[in-house]
């Protein structure tokens, strides 16, 4: 199942569809009832490699936001 976010036009509520990526994609209803409703788009993140790669990855104490000091940690 994924995941897809919803913002209802009448009553601005945002909310979430859990339904199969084959599914069609009308039919959708905010929770008030509402048939106004508009997909909304947002970013995904995708991580490479295999969790056990990255688990071994060294972390590094330079670079990053808060390794790099731009946080306040450094």
């Amino acid at each position: 199942m994924a995941a897809y976010d919803y913002r209802c036009r009448t009553c601005d509520s945002v909310f979430e569809v859990h339904r199969p990526m084959t599914a069609e994609a009308g039919g959708v209803r905010c929770p008030g009832g509402h048939d106004e409703v508009t997909r909304v788009w947002s970013a995904v993140a995708f991580a490479t490699g295999t969790a056990a790669s990255r688990a071994a990855a060294p972390a590094t104490a330079a670079g990053g936001c808060c390794g790099g000091g731009c946080c306040g940690g450094g």
